[in-house]
């Protein structure tokens, strides 16, 4: 394609740009904060609210349709997904969990038809939920899994590869760095070591390459403490709604 010709500015940033650009540049202290909404009404308020962009969450998704994490039908899942990109105009990630054992070009379509420019995908088997199975995927198959989506989304997706091992008990960062690694070489645009410790964060920001995702927590670091910490970019899972939820359980008209 030509460059634009003098007097030509370039257009716009696609969505999927737009995402991957606010991942890189940041300053220690100014991770990208993106909240997790869980419907079209909270999608709007969050975007009304300045976030540049959004991140759903499988585990609020799941609550909103009357579901436990991990339990909802992938029809259910995608339609409400697309339910919130139409109703904002920032880019939106999806938590699409494991894949729901979709084939990775499958999985692309499902998203790109849902108007996600993003997903995040684990390496837990069968998901994280009630009644799920427990284990860990073996790293060098779900970095095959994440090069196929890779390969079939091109530059359309930004690809979150979440690392369970602190999920799952193991404590030692290297675990969690060897299969951010190879996730990385496997063409993912970010790692996600859900539940990291605040004292891991150093080290794992030492040994993975690219953008860090960390878990803000209520009981824990602030996400300017994260920043400051190595976190590139932080997310909240399903607490938003859990926040909101404890606000509804206050006594009404007291």
């Amino acid at each position: 394609m030509s460059a634009p010709g003098p007097g030509h500015a370039p257009g716009p940033a696609s969505p999927v740009d737009t995402l991957r650009a606010l991942h890189h540049g940041r300053a220690p202290g100014d991770p990208l904060v993106l909240p997790g909404p869980w419907d079209a009404v909270s999608a709007r308020t969050l975007e009304e609210a300045g976030s540049p962009a959004l991140a759903t969450p499988s585990a609020g998704i799941a609550l909103s349709l009357g579901y436990e994490d991990g339990q909802v039908p992938p029809g259910e899942m995608f339609a409400a997904i697309a339910r919130i990109t139409r109703s904002v105009s920032v880019p939106v990630s999806a938590d699409v969990e494991d894949g729901y054992g979709l084939a990775p070009k499958e999985l692309v379509e499902r998203l790109l038809a849902a108007g996600a420019v993003g997903c995040n995908l684990e390496d837990s088997v069968g998901g994280t939920g009630a009644g799920s199975a427990t284990a860990l995927r073996d790293p060098a198959a779900q970095a095959d899994f994440l090069a196929e989506v890779r390969a079939a989304a091109g530059d359309r997706l930004f690809v979150n590869a979440r690392v369970d091992t602190f999920l799952r008990g193991e404590p030692d960062p290297e675990a969690a760095i060897a299969r951010a690694r190879l996730y990385v070489a496997a063409g993912a645009d970010c790692v996600y070591p859900i539940l990291a410790p605040p004292q891991t964060i150093p080290a794992l920001r030492a040994g993975i390459e690219g953008p860090l995702n960390v878990l803000a927590r209520p009981d824990g670091p602030s996400p300017r403490e994260l920043g400051h910490l190595g976190a590139t970019r932080v997310t909240f899972g399903p607490g938003l709604l859990h926040k909101a939820m404890r606000a509804l359980a206050e006594p009404i008209g007291q």
